[in-house]
């Protein structure tokens, strides 16, 4: 068993190509040379275009939090979700604020900072540095070449990139898990090595308490225990906390909670917390996954979204060489050879299906916190595949001058026509990373299709509400599923005195008439909606339609004499039928 806890040590962190002691700087130098690249270049594609695409109703409730952490000081604005996220928006927003005025003072309007950019750049800024936190912790698992690899992938790939561009808590719950787990295995090879390890705990116990302070998911927390206690029945571990210290270590992560979470200890955050919790807070009835509706409670369990909505979402959307990457690297990690830093990654992504496959309730946006281990396996399996063809090549050439070259730089080349293809996938769909479908699941024809919700994510609604506001009379009735994100827009195209409602409010919608208008967004297709929704397509062309570059996000219909009595008759056919 003593075996086991070195194989960590030596297979899991030492960097494979610190060879020749003579090169070990230089090596270093040209990692960080590399991470840098990747940083600068992912954080540009993060923060590129980042208000090319209007607020969703979820990020405009941020908004609103952060606009009242202005006004009123700390509040329970927005409570069911912790602080710590929208305390980094707010100082964006004032950031931006200040930058505003200095440009208008300037006579630079062209400088402005638009609301979108300023609340999503947090974000975009821990999406770009959680690519440093997952090279360390590949790198102390697997070396600094999957590790490389690995920071890269993350870099580029659409995916990570198209999360990393919302004002959601899954970014900063990832950096701070990351960062946590950093620190714990750091922890644990000073304590295997006989060093104090006190530090990295302490450290590690700072950072979850981070990490429950962006997002309310202690789950995470069963992954780091499990890890740690697969090792405590080996008699010649070190790695041991002992009660005193975990203790210590929990006192540690609750002070740091509630430092950068305060608002929790305010009465009214728990009474949007329980509500929350109770699904009361739920404002829509459904999820739209590949054409169909499926119910969308957290309690539905296996009758809500289907259990294979991330497996397909990783066939579909991952790059193509990447997802092949991760089918040979898979297999591996039940090889012992790779070290026990393999045990970690495996119950990385076990417990996180765990929590999330069998949930009634998706959001692809969930996967963020488990895109890292998918992309260190196939890290894993490009650096198998490259070894595999450059031994092939170099038996080809053997007792050539190529011999050395082959064996040295084949699998340094095949990662980089991987990473290529991630760079490549990723350009060819921005701004609207979100969007990004493979050659197996379709491409652009099938962008869109198979999840809706969270492809398009509201993104259309500030050019709807710009086209509605140079068209409507006064006064005119809006419907959408998002009728406060739409009232949020009107208010600034300067027609806050249009009337916004839902529109699976059946009797607001009865109450429309000649000259209002209706908004049928892409991923916002629910039981209460459908009906009527599928009647207009049926019915009649759009007025107007939008897009996402080329994929169709939104239409939009203005009524007249006789599509108010054909929706008039829709309603008595749906009272006839009665509900569903």
């Amino acid at each position: 068993m003593a075996a086991r806890a070195e194989s960590f040590i030596t297979a899991g962190f030492k960097p494979e190509f610190f060879t020749d002691r003579g090169l070990v700087s230089l090596n270093r130098t040209l990692v960080i040379a590399a991470l840098t690249v990747f940083v600068l270049v992912g954080f540009g594609f993060r923060v590129s275009g980042l208000s090319a695409e209007g607020l969703s109703e979820d990020e405009l409730n941020k908004l609103h939090a952060v606009a009242d952490y202005r006004q009123n000081g700390l509040t329970a604005a927005n409570g069911e979700h912790p602080f710590l996220m929208k305390a980094l928006q707010t100082a964006s927003s004032v950031l931006a604020d200040s930058w505003n005025r200095t440009s208008i003072a300037a006579n630079s309007s062209s400088r402005q900072i638009a609301p979108e950019t300023a609340l999503r750049l947090p974000s975009a800024i821990f999406g770009a540095l959680t690519i440093i936190l997952i090279y360390l912790l590949a790198a102390e698992l697997f070396g600094a070449e999957v590790g490389l690899i690995a920071a890269a992938l993350w870099a580029f790939d659409p995916n990570a990139i198209g999360f990393n561009r919302i004002a959601k808590e899954d970014t900063f719950a990832l950096f701070f898990f990351l960062l946590a787990n950093v620190f714990w295995l750091r922890g644990q090879r000073s304590a295997e090595s006989g060093e104090d390890p006190r530090r990295y705990y302490w450290a590690t116990a700072a950072a979850f308490g981070a990490m429950l302070a962006s997002k309310y998911l202690p789950q995470l927390l069963a992954i780091t225990i499990a890890y740690y206690w697969l090792f405590q029945a080996i008699p010649e571990t070190r790695w041991r906390l002992g009660h005193k210290r975990m203790l210590i270590f929990f006192v540690i992560m609750g002070i740091v909670f509630l430092l950068v979470n305060p608002t929790v200890l305010l009465p009214d955050t728990w009474r949007q917390m329980r509500q929350f919790a109770g699904q009361k807070m739920v404002g829509h009835d459904g999820y739209e996954f590949m054409g169909r509706i499926y119910s969308h409670k957290m309690t539905d369990w296996l009758q809500g979204t289907p259990w294979y909505f991330y497996g397909l979402f990783m066939v579909v959307k991952l790059p193509v060489l990447s997802l092949v990457g991760l089918i040979i690297g898979l297999p591996l990690l039940f090889r012992r050879k790779l070290g026990d830093g393999r045990y970690f990654i495996l119950l990385w992504m076990f417990l996180w299906l765990m929590m999330f496959t069998f949930a009634g309730g998706k959001f692809t946006r969930y996967i963020t916190v488990v895109l890292p281990p998918v992309l260190i396996t196939a890290a894993i399996g490009i650096q198998a595949a490259g070894r595999f063809l450059a031994a092939k090549l170099a038996a080809l050439v053997a007792g050539s001058s190529l011999d050395s070259r082959v064996k040295s730089y084949g699998s340094v080349v095949l990662a980089s026509i991987v990473i290529a293809g991630s760079v490549q996938a990723a350009v060819s769909i921005a701004p609207y990373y979100r969007l990004y479908t493979n050659p197996l699941g379709g491409g652009i024809t099938k962008a869109g299709y198979y999840f809706p919700h969270d492809e398009f994510y509201d993104a259309s609604m500030r050019e709807a509400m710009t086209a509605i506001a140079s068209k409507a009379r006064r006064g005119a009735r809006v419907a959408s599923e998002t009728p406060g994100l739409a009232a949020y827009y009107a208010q600034r195209a300067g027609r806050s005195d249009l009337m916004n409602v839902s529109l699976s409010d059946a009797n607001a919608v009865k109450q429309m008439g000649e000259g209002d208008f209706i908004i049928n967004a892409r991923g916002r297709r629910y039981f209460s909606n459908d009906a009527i929704t599928s009647s207009l397509q049926r019915s009649r062309k759009a007025d107007i339609q939008l897009s996402l570059d080329r994929v169709p996000s939104a239409e939009i219909y203005r009524l007249d004499e006789n599509a108010v009595n054909h929706e008039s008759q829709l309603d008595a056919d749906e009272a006839v039928r009665g509900p569903r």
